[in-house]
Order: structure tokens, then sequence, then C-alpha cells
């Protein structure tokens, strides 16, 4: 997947070993007894007495202590509490808080996040093309935040200027548009650290007759996790939890139809990618079309872009979808289809 990974990943690995064996020692979180945080292939997945087919870490995170599980995240959409003004538009109503959290990212290795409502990514805002947006952002935490969206909207609504101090409150309102798949993140300085901490999340806009029915739809947001804060990345996720989707794959049946929004908002490197094992999807680039712009397997992403991904499946079996750069798969950023006979 690209020519000399193999001494990028065991640097990655020696130093995430490092860092475990670090984070135990002063946390008192421990990890398994003799093994490194990170594993070879030894280990089966977690639900599936089958081989795993990348490296992967021990045991799993405490879903519940971090207050959110990516199996959950895939198809968490937020509407809103939806109420209908005076002119007949459709308002629907938000309440966001910045706040500051210890997550486990891995098994027995805690990071201090920064996040929108307790969770990484943040909430996923949903709304139809035309509806008026009201969000009532709270700073919860300890540094000036923002959230600043992508899309059209006045310049006092933009989350630069009007910084928001801790404890305080801002309103932001605007109508959506356009339609697409968007997204928001905090816009403090230093962005970089904001961003990269966990300070980010999908924002959907629907057409205004909404998107043609699938029996599917996943949220999935590429990021990554710079643990020892030397500004490059030492875990690569979807969702926030490395490996996730390897160890609990997305159920699927034959011939169902299956639609991904797939945003990248990933801090320190300079490209994301997503690639569909034995398959091929329609891509539709940030969304604002009905017509795809190809019919691929691999797609790359810049920071900030994002698209839509639409396809479905001839055989049962378990497909991998992964980072198509091999440091980024073997640290994280890869996952499972498990798809079963209709």
């Amino acid at each position: 997947m690209n020519d000399g990974h193999e001494s990028v990943s065991r640097r990655r690995f020696l130093k995430l070993g490092t860092i475990g064996v670090t984070v135990a020692g002063v946390a008192g979180v421990g990890l398994l007894p003799g093994r490194s945080l990170v594993s070879g292939q030894d280990e089966p997945h977690t639900n599936m007495d089958m081989p795993m087919t990348m490296p992967n870490t021990n045991g799993e995170v405490d879903h519940k202590a971090n207050g959110f599980n990516p199996t959950d995240i895939l198809t968490d959409f937020d509407g809103g509490k939806v109420s209908t003004l005076p002119n007949g538009q459709t308002q629907r109503e938000y309440r966001i808080v910045a706040g500051e959290k210890s997550i486990e990212i891995a098994p027995g290795l805690s990071y201090a996040a920064w996040t929108y409502n307790g969770r990484i990514p943040g909430p996923t805002i949903r709304a139809r093309e035309g509806d008026h947006i009201k969000i009532e952002f709270l700073n919860g935490a300890t540094h000036e935040h923002s959230m600043h969206f992508h899309g059209i909207h006045p310049g006092a609504m933009d989350g630069v200027f009007e910084q928001v101090q801790p404890g305080e409150t801002f309103i932001y309102e605007f109508d959506a548009e356009p339609f697409g798949l968007h997204l928001y993140h905090c816009h403090s300085a230093p962005l970089a650290k904001h961003m990269s901490k966990g300070l980010y999340g999908a924002f959907i806009i629907e057409p205004k007759d909404g998107w043609p029915k699938v029996d599917h739809e996943f949220v999935m947001v590429m990021s990554g996790f710079d643990v020892d804060f030397d500004m490059a990345n030492d875990f690569y996720v979807v969702n926030a939890i490395p490996f996730h989707y390897d160890k609990h794959p997305i159920q699927l049946k034959v011939g169902e139809t299956v639609r991904v929004f797939l945003v990248n908002i990933l801090e320190f490197d300079v490209i994301n990618s997503f690639h569909l094992h034995a398959n091929f999807f329609n891509y539709f680039p940030t969304g604002t079309s009905l017509t795809p712009a190809e019919y691929t397997d691999t797609i790359a992403q810049m920071q900030g872009q994002r698209g839509i991904l639409e396809f479905s499946y001839k055989y049962p079996g378990r497909y991998m979808f992964h980072a198509h750069k091999t440091e980024f798969a073997e640290l994280g950023w890869t996952g499972l289809f498990e798809v079963t006979e209709a």
C-alpha cells in the first residue's frame, strides 16, 4: 500500500509499547500481563472465532465508562427538537456542550480528550435543506471554544470571531444549506490542538425531497490521536476507537443497499483514504450532487473533505475496509463488513 511502511510501523509500535507502560505506571491502568499495547495476529476477534486480519489491541475499552460506543455512533443521527416557526419553516434546536473528559482509546490507555456532548465524534446533526438550525452552545471546559460549521451561513455564525469563554453560552442560528454532507469543529487557537483532541462532528443536510431510500446509513468520521503530544498521530481511527469495527464487524445482508457518510478530520497528516475490499461504490464528493462522480473502490480525502459512498454486496463473506496507507491501517483505521445471505 505504501513503500517503506514497515520501518514507520515498527517505530510507532515500539513507541506505543513504551507509552502503554508509562501510562499504566503513572495512571495505575494496567495492560495485559507480559503483552504490549499492540499485538500481532495471534489474538481472535472479540466476537468471531477467526484470526485477525491486521495487528490489533488486546482486550476491549470500557465503552460504558467512555459514554459512547462506535457501533452506536454509526447510526446515531440527531434531528434535534423539531418545531414549526410562524412562517412555516421547520426549526431544529440542539444543545451542545464542550467539555473535558478522559477517554480510554485503547485497553489500558486513557486520553485527555475535549468533546462535544461527551463523545467523539460529537453528535451527528441531521437536518433537511431549508430548515432553521438553532444551537445553544455551552462552553463547559476550561479553554475558549467555538463551533465552526461547513456550509453557507452569516459571518457572525461562523465560529471564528465569536469565541466562547469558559462557562459562557452562544446561540448559533442559520438556515441549513446546501444539501450534502458537511462537518463542524472547534475553530479556536491553536486549531490543531482543539481539533485533534476531539472537537468535531458530522453535519448532514438532506435534499428537500430526501435521498433515495437505502437499507443502511452509517456515519464514519476519520481522525487520529496523538497520545504523547508530539504533533504526530499514534492511532488512526474511525469514530474514535482503534480497530473497533475489526473486533465488531458491521452486519449486512447480501443485496442490502448501504450509504456511508464519510468525513475526514485527521490532523497532523496531509491526507486520508478509504478502501473497500472486493467491491466498488458510487462516490458523491461532499454529497452536493445526486449524480455520482465516480465508481471506484478507493478514494482520498484531505482534512475537511467528505463524501457519500453507496454500495451493496453481491456475495456473502467478511470484507475489509480501511485506509489504503499501511501505517494508518496497522495503527487502528481498519474494519470489517460481515455479509450473510439474505
